[in-house]
Parts: structure tokens; C-alpha cells; sequence
């Protein structure tokens, strides 16, 4: 700071005296008389001098810093780490899948478009009646890129038509469990893989399920699918077409299909609780949001003018129901849960509990087929080894035979002799000791 001022401030004539610091000045120039009438340090400059841009930063620099190295000694640094972390995660972007399962007109690809203000569902085509009867549940995956405020979001929306259309429904589920389980393994595979720098993360974060006005709860059908996929994605219930309903049979609707929830142990997402150090207007949304489910919504592309406000709605003979009034539709409190405050929640139950579970799965799976195949090579290993055994029992056994038939052999020989020396000893009776004695020697022979 001293050296700063003292390049700025021309030499004054005289002491001016301070705590800090004390600038003699040999000469006494006319036009810096005025300022000697009051005493300023080099630190606590005049009130009135001015300082250019440059030099005012200078100064602001110069000043925070000597505060961090002089006023907070303690001060490290560390707590800088979420500025980091967050310009790390803007400049690399967010990704999120939302699937969406229903039948055919409640409302699904209308309220995409409300929620992202886009058009997602240019070129859809209506399929006919005739090609319903016989129509299968089907995936479409649509990808966007979505910016705001400098925030990148991957937006992929997987939508599933057919989905309850055909006669026959009892294997509607089959095609979104599927693709949930295609999309973990694909992560799974990548993640195991030697290049992890560009995983792409398609696994499926949120599925909301459009549950039909016109019901007294939930179906055979519902019920099916909620089952088969609780244990891979977070599901958030959606009544369709709300503005078919009045205010009671909202209530008693939204109680039918909840008692249904918890009747048949569904799972569905399950809002996390507050933190003690929450402000209150926070634990208040929080708890709104909570009672709100299953959400009644109302989609629009239409725009009205009402009260000298433009607004999104639907218009009737009788008035004009509007999108984002919560009177008339939870499509705001849906919208806040799902983009605003629990996004990343839904993403964090993805990745810690459900792709942690199939993660898990995909281990055992492996582990116990590497036991089965190392069990089948011990296997493998111990006939090839009887097998050598069983030839050499044969081989031993082949000379036995042979060492019995020799013996035989002998033993033949051994009467054969036996015989000869009686006639000889009859014939030679002169001779009988060295006959006897050859005899006896024979003998020995053959008994060695």
C-alpha cells in the first residue's frame, strides 16, 4: 500500500506524522501547500484525491490482501472447494432421462413440452384403430440439449407408445423393464471398461407413470408394472387430464390410488426429509409437495391472454383452465420437484440404490459362474486323472496275467524234470548222486 501511494503522490514539503508511517519531503511545491493543512498517513489517503480505474483495482487488490495475510491468519483456502466444484460441473454439463409410461392420449408428450417448453413431438403420427388391436409396447429415446443461464442440460426423454393399447396387456411391462436393465448394463459394461473418460450416462433417473382420470384407483395393469419395475427406477404417479375432474373427486381419486399404493407394498419415490437447519419456507414446499402425490396435471401449448396476462391453458365454453395455477393443476409443485429441488435427489437414489443393486447382481452373476467353470475344470481334471489310472490298473493287471502264466509255465517244467529223473534213476542207478544232486540243483533253480 505504501509503495502504491508513494508512486502516486507527488513528495510534499514537510513531515506529515501518522501512526503507521512518516514521509519527509525535501522541497515544498506551491500547489501541494493545501495539503499539508491536514495530516493523512500513506495507508488513509485524502478523501478528495481521485485515482484511476487501474490504480483504484490496484488498490482493492493491495488491501484484501494485506487483510487475508494480517487481519485472518487462520484463513487456508479449502473453503473456495465449492466454487471449484461447481464451475468443474457447469463447464462439463448435466445429463438426465426421464421416462414417461401411459396410455395413448392422457396427456404425456403435451406435458413434456409444458415442463421444457419445447416441442419434442413434431413429426408423431396417430396411429389408427384398426392398428391398435394388435400393437406392441415400443421405445422411442429423444435427446435435446436444454442451456440456462449458462447451465447445460442433456435432456433424454424416453417415451413408450403402445404401452396398454393391444387386447391383450399382460406383457406391456416387459419392454420398459427391458430397456431399464439395457441401459444399467450398458453403464455397467462402460464403467468396467479401459476408457471411462466418456461414459455416457443414459440410466433411466425418473419414470413418471400416467395413471387414467376416468378410474375408481388402480388397474391390474398399473399394478403389474409398478411391481416389476419399483427395484430399478424412481416412480412418480401422475394423474392425466385433471381438468376432467372437479375438486372432490380429485381428493377421493388421489386416496383411491394411494390406499392401492399401500395395499399391494408398491414402492414409489419417497420425498427425503428436511434438515433440522432448513429455512421454514422450505420444509413447508417440502411438505406440500409430499401431500400432493400422485401430482394432477394439465398440459398446453395454447397461450391466452387473461386478466392482461398471458397464460398456458385450455379453453372451454365455460372459462379457461390454466396450466400453472395451482388451483386448477399441481403441474407447478410437479415441475419444481422434478427440475428445481429434487433433480439431483433422483439422480443420487439411481446411482447409490438401484444401479448399486444391478451393480451387485452383475458381480454375483460373474463370481458364481467363474466357481461353476473352475468347478467343471476340477471335474474335467479328475476324470482325465481316472483315466490314467484305470490304464494303468489294465496295464498291471495285463502283467499279472503274464507273471501267473509263466508260473504255470513253470510249474510245468518243474513235473516235466520231476518225471525224467525217476526214469533216469532207474536206467542210471550207477549214477544216482550226481543225478540226484542235479536233480536237487534243478530243483533249486526253479524254486528261485
Amino acid at each position: 500500500m505504501e509503495t502504491l501511494l508513494k508512486e502516486l503522490l507527488p513528495p510534499l514539503q514537510g513531515s506529515v506524522k501518522c501512526s503507521s508511517v512518516i514521509l519527509k519531503s525535501p522541497t515544498k511545491p506551491r500547489k501541494y501547500q493545501s495539503a499539508l493543512k491536514d495530516t493523512h498517513c500513506l495507508s488513509c489517503p485524502p478523501a478528495d484525491m481521485k485515482f484511476s480505474t487501474a490504480m483504484r483495482r490496484k488498490l482493492t487488490s493491495s488491501s484484501s490482501l494485506s487483510k487475508h495475510e494480517n487481519g485472518d491468519r487462520d484463513y487456508i483456502g479449502f473453503a473456495t472447494l465449492p466454487e471449484q466444484v461447481h464451475r468443474k460441473s457447469v463447464k462439463r454439463g448435466f445429463d438426465f432421462t426421464l421416462m414417461v409410461v401411459g396410455e395413448s392420449g392422457l396427456g404425456k408428450s403435451t406435458l413434456i413440452n409444458s415442463l421444457f417448453l419445447s416441442d419434442l413431438y413434431k413429426d408423431r403420427k396417430i396411429p389408427e384403430v384398426n392398428d391398435r388391436v394388435t400393437k406392441t409396447t415400443t421405445i422411442e429415446r429423444k435427446t435435446m440439449d436444454i442451456e440456462e443461464r449458462g447451465v447445460k442440460l442433456r435432456l433424454t426423454v424416453v417415451d413408450t407408445p403402445g404401452f396398454g393399447d393391444s387386447l391383450n396387456c399382460e406383457d406391456s411391462w416387459r419392454a420398459c423393464s427391458n430397456y431399464i436393465d439395457e441401459q444399467f448394463r450398458q453403464y455397467f459394461t462402460d464403467e468396467s471398461g479401459l476408457n471411462r473418460k466418456n461414459i455416457v450416462d443414459n440410466r433411466v433417473h425418473c419414470c413418471l407413470y400416467f395413471i387414467p382420470p376416468y378410474g375408481h384407483g388402480l388397474r391390474q395393469l398399473d399394478i403389474e408394472l409398478m411391481k416389476q419395475i419399483q427395484h430399478k427406477v424412481n416412480i412418480v404417479p401422475i394423474i392425466g387430464k385433471a381438468d376432467t375432474l372437479t375438486e372432490p373427486e380429485m381428493k377421493r381419486l388421489k386416496k383411491r390410488i394411494m390406499a392401492d399404493i399401500q395395499e399391494h407394498n408398491i414402492q414409489i419415490y419417497q420425498f427425503p426429509e428436511c434438515d433440522s437447519d432448513e429455512d421454514e419456507d422450505f420444509k413447508r414446499q417440502d411438505k406440500e409437495l409430499k401431500e400432493c402425490i400422485p401430482f394432477a396435471v394439465i398440459g398446453s401449448h395454447n397461450i391466452f391472454e387473461v386478466g392482461g396476462r398471458k397464460v398456458r391453458g385450455r379453453q372451454y365454453p365455460w372459462g379457461i383452465v390454466e396450466v400453472e395455477n395451482p388451483k386448477h393443476s399441481d403441474f407447478n409443485k410437479l415441475r419444481n420437484m422434478l427440475i428445481t429441488t429434487h433433480m439431483q435427489d433422483l439422480k443420487d437414489v439411481t446411482e447409490d440404490v438401484y444401479y448399486e443393486n444391478f451393480r451387485v447382481q452383475c458381480i454375483s452373476q460373474i463370481s458364481q459362474q467363474a466357481i461353476r467353470e473352475r468347478g467343471k475344470l476340477k471335474r474335467d481334471s479328475v476324470a482325465q486323472i481316472d483315466g490314467i489310472i484305470s490304464e494303468t490298473d489294465k496295464l498291471l493287471l495285463q502283467k499279472d496275467e503274464e507273471i501267473r502264466r509263466m508260473q504255470d509255465m513253470l510249474s510245468q517244467m518243474q513235473e516235466k524234470l520231476k518225471a525224467s529223473s525217476r526214469s533216469s534213476n532207474s536206467i542210471y542207478s550207477d549214477s544216482q548222486t550226481p543225478t540226484e544232486f542235479d536233480g536237487k540243483k534243478k530243483d533249486g533253480i526253479i524254486n528261485v
